[in-house]
């Protein structure tokens, strides 16, 4: 058996976001988001479930974080829910909304766990969203001014800010495939979404800067995929760089580089409008101190129909194991990631701030829960991060997705990511064999393999 040590100071946490786990959606003042709305819309999620109860994060929190501290967690990744703090997206603040955050933080600082808090993990609020939402301009300065807000009025230390989790997601399944808030299927509208959620993260960077709070860091969450092509064909290969340049190069280039890929413009611009200023990109492109990097799977690839064809046909190989969302296991996939980020866009810290599994998890009679399956994927992934930082890649945490069971977006309650399984009924908390194996490898700072 080996020991693959991590770093002394490592963080070792678990994520959530707001709209998944809080439920309470207008306690206190809570304004709609469009999760809210597009949840309780027929037709959107699985069997109609919505975010309404969830986990009751907003009442529990403070048996959450007891349970956090139990696992030894040193981190936990939450997200700030942008209606709670303005109802109506701007104007006046809601007083009630903020304390529930400051509230948050006192408790996780009171056992020792180390904040790191999401500004915007998708829950908009509705009443922008009927101005046009991320479409329209206007909805990045409000969330700059939202954002400034929280800098200000969060008192207590945060140890990591990051400004957008996955802008992918929001921008394309929101706006172009229509599976996400806001539902709508218009490719030319994601595009601009894209960049306006790009165009939101630079100005409040900026602000930070200007802020008193300089010295916490401050970055951005990517879902990033390796991309391969399912054979070594010249078609498939084209389709592997153009699936790539859409999946993570059209994020990563802006905020590294002060401009979308050449090669994706020129492709996108056949058919759309592709969102340009030299102004905007150099806001977008304010520096950040650290990346997070969100990740799950890899894409393999088939050529599509023609050589404009920027997502292809995806293929499961073959004699794989999948994951109950139908995602490879692929562990070699962090790896890939964290040399390449590293390479490709500069030795910054870099944090894996999103990685776990959906399993078909049972809560046994005896109240626990056997997750073998979800070991495995966690170690395998762990074990690879160790691997890309014995070649010097500088990550400096890990997050489990998640800390606890919790609606899944559109499938609703039908998926378990957990580390602890939530009885939906009752409320009741289990720990999983997952989160006593992820204790253990917090205690020891590392794995046994």
């Amino acid at each position: 058996m080996s020991k693959l040590l991590f770093p002394e100071g490592f963080l070792w946490g678990a994520a959530t976001s707001a709209y998944q786990v809080e439920g309470s959606p207008s306690a206190d003042g809570k304004g709609e988001s469009i999760w809210d709305r597009f949840a309780h819309t027929p037709g959107n999620t699985w069997n109609g479930e919505n975010g309404d109860t969830a986990c009751e994060h907003y009442r529990l929190y403070r048996e959450d974080v007891g349970r956090m501290a139990d696992l030894g967690l040193n981190s936990y990744r939450f997200s700030v829910s942008w209606p709670r703090i303005f109802p109506a997206g701007g104007g006046k603040a809601n007083r009630k909304g903020l304390d529930f955050y400051r509230n948050l933080v006192e408790e996780l600082h009171r056992h020792r766990i180390r904040p790191v808090a999401t500004l915007y993990h998708w829950d908009l609020p509705q009443a922008l969203q009927d101005r046009g939402g991320w479409a329209n301009r206007d909805t990045a300065e409000y969330f700059n001014q939202y954002a400034a807000f929280v800098f200000e009025n969060l008192d207590l230390p945060v140890h990591l800010w990051i400004t957008l989790n996955e802008p992918w997601v929001s921008a394309f399944l929101g706006h172009a495939l229509g599976v996400h808030a806001p539902g709508l299927n218009d490719f030319n509208t994601a595009l601009q979404a894209a960049h306006n959620l790009l165009l939101g993260h630079g100005l409040a960077v900026k602000t930070y800067r200007e802020s008193g709070r300089k010295s916490e860091p401050i970055g951005i969450a990517l879902n990033l995929t390796p991309v391969e092509p399912a054979s070594d064909s010249s078609a498939d290969l084209a389709q592997a760089v153009r699936t790539d340049g859409f999946m993570n190069r059209w994020f990563l280039d802006p905020i590294f580089r002060s401009s979308y890929p050449r090669d994706m413009i020129e492709l996108f611009s056949r058919s759309f409008q592709v969102p340009h200023s030299e102004d905007d990109a150099a806001v977008i492109a304010e520096p950040i101190d650290f990346l997070g990097i969100n990740n799950y799977t890899r894409i393999v690839v088939r050529a599509g129909s023609s050589g404009e064809d920027f997502m292809g046909s995806p293929v499961n190989p073959p004699e794989k194991e999948y994951t109950e969302m139908g995602w490879e296991v692929y562990p070699r996939g962090i790896y890939e990631l964290l040399t390449r980020v590293h390479h490709d866009y500069g030795a910054l810290p870099l944090y894996i701030t999103e990685n776990g599994a959906a399993f078909p998890d049972r809560l046994k009679k005896d109240g626990t829960i056997d997750d073998s399956r979800r070991i495995a994927y966690l170690e395998g992934y762990l074990a690879e991060a160790w691997n890309a930082m014995q070649e010097g890649i500088p990550l400096q945490g890990y997050f489990v997705w998640s800390l606890m069971d919790n609606f899944e977006w559109s499938f609703g309650y039908s998926k378990r990511f957990g580390l602890i399984y939530i009885d939906y009924q009752t409320q009741e908390r289990y720990l999983k064999n997952s989160a006593c194996w992820y204790r253990d490898v917090i205690g020891r700072n590392g794995l046994e393999v």
